[in-house]
Formats: structure tokens, C-alpha cells, sequence
């Protein structure tokens, strides 16, 4: 397998706060990487300079073959490989729920309206929202808002899709429906890097977990051994700290 995201000494300051410390970090084609760690630990920050959002102050970092650190790096190019579902959906809310999946497939990748229509139909079925297609996001609930967001990512038939914390603005009940799409995109082959709060999903269908805080990657396991053996001492007292590890 090949990197298709690496970070080499990578650093990224708001004002005096160093939020990324020398991070070194190679991610492989198709694997699924949970990043976990406390609030405030610098996760989001992390997975946010994967597509461009957060500007890395120095190191570099390469993403699908591009150096984000490149001035002359043209941040479309990436964003085309490069999918994210948000804390909060993003989607567009003056758009029907079909609309928000052929948009930018339509403006970025010039897919015909025909195809375009029919990809999104076909991935509104899988998430269970086709017959939700000319509704409007103020008419879902917020698992049903997420699951078209993680429709609009597909569409665009990325190579890596990035999650950042997508189930915790979701009451209870909805979150195992996410999950269960998460792990259907997982299934694809599709390299995905979620920040997440479930430690089920961590450490079943994740395929390497990596703890984070304070900036530093403290560790980075086999999911699996990391629950049973946490190396450090500030893992072990985060997963003491966790009622449910199911």
C-alpha cells in the first residue's frame, strides 16, 4: 500500500496555542484510522488541515499527491479526492436533499445531469433517503441530515472521505443509523480518517487508532491492542474514564 496522506514535522499555531506539534503521520490507501483522544486535544484541528480548512504553519503535508504546504497548491484539485462530513451536516439549505448531492458534482467534475441524478438516487437508496429526495434539510432530523451528507461525499467518488466528530451533535437514537453508513463507506475500500467520541466503532471497524492530546500523537495501535493495552499512562486514564467500551 501506498501513503495518501502523509504529515512530516508538520505544526499549526493559533497565536501562541500550539495546536499541532511535530506531527509525523502516514495514513495507507483504504485503511479506516480513528483518531480518539480528549476534548480540546487538537483532533479536529488535525483532520481539518487534511483538506485545506486548517492552513498548516510549517512541515509539510501531502494529501492524493499534493503538498498542502505549497502556496501554489491548488486546493480544489484536493478537495475533488478529499470529502469531509461535518459535526453539524453543512448542507445547503436552500437545496432539496437531491440537490445538495448533484451540486458539486455537477459544478466541480462536469457529470452530466442525467448520470449525476442517478448516482445520487442510487446513494440516497443506500442510506435510506430516497424517498426523501425533494425534501428540504430543515425538514430531517439530524441522523437524517447526516446520512445525505455522507451521500453528498460519495457522489463525488473521493479517495479519502474525512469525518469530523459526525455523530455527536445526534440524539442517541440516531446514531447507530450513521454508524452503520459509516461502516457501509468503510466496506468500499474508501480510506477514511474519523475523529470520534464511539469507542464501538473505534474499535471494531476501524483498522488502526490513534490517541491524541495536547498536539502530540501519543499513540498509534491496532485498535483492538490499544483497548486491551493502552502503552501510556494518559491513555489509560482516558479509557478509565469511559463507561461503555462495547
Amino acid at each position: 500500500m501506498s501513503s495518501i496522506i502523509e504529515f512530516k514535522h508538520v505544526n499549526k499555531y493559533y497565536g501562541k496555542l500550539h495546536a499541532l506539534k511535530d506531527i509525523n503521520l502516514k495514513i495507507e490507501e483504504g485503511q479506516v484510522v480513528s483518531i480518539i483522544g480528549p476534548s480540546g486535544s487538537g483532533k479536529s484541528t488535525l483532520i481539518r488541515t487534511m483538506n485545506g480548512l486548517e492552513p498548516i504553519n510549517s512541515g509539510q503535508l501531502i494529501v492524493t499527491g499534493y503538498d498542502l504546504a505549497n502556496r501554489k497548491t491548488n486546493i480544489n484539485k484536493i478537495r475533488k479526492n478529499v470529502g469531509m462530513v461535518f459535526q453539524h451536516f453543512n448542507l445547503y439549505n436552500n437545496h432539496t436533499v437531491l440537490e445538495n448531492i448533484t451540486l458539486a458534482p455537477k459544478i466541480v467534475l462536469k457529470r452530466p445531469d442525467a448520470e449525476n441524478k442517478k448516482i445520487a438516487m442510487e446513494l440516497l437508496e443506500r442510506v435510506g433517503m430516497a424517498d426523501k429526495a425533494d425534501s428540504y434539510p430543515r425538514q430531517l432530523s439530524g441522523g437524517q441530515e447526516q446520512r445525505v451528507a455522507i451521500a453528498r461525499s460519495l457522489a463525488m467518488r473521493p479517495k479519502v472521505i474525512l469525518f469530523d466528530e459526525p455523530t455527536s451533535a445526534l440524539d442517541p437514537e440516531m446514531i447507530q443509523d450513521v454508524l452503520d453508513i459509516m461502516k457501509y463507506v468503510a466496506d468500499q475500500g474508501i480510506t477514511m480518517v474519523v475523529v470520534t467520541h464511539e469507542m464501538g466503532f473505534a474499535r471494531k471497524v476501524s483498522n488502526r487508532l490513534i490517541f491524541f492530546d495536547q498536539g502530540h500523537i501519543l499513540e498509534d495501535r491496532d485498535p483492538v491492542e490499544f483497548f486491551k493495552h493502552p502503552d501510556t499512562d494518559r491513555a489509560r486514564q482516558f479509557l478509565s474514564k469511559i463507561i461503555s467500551k462495547d
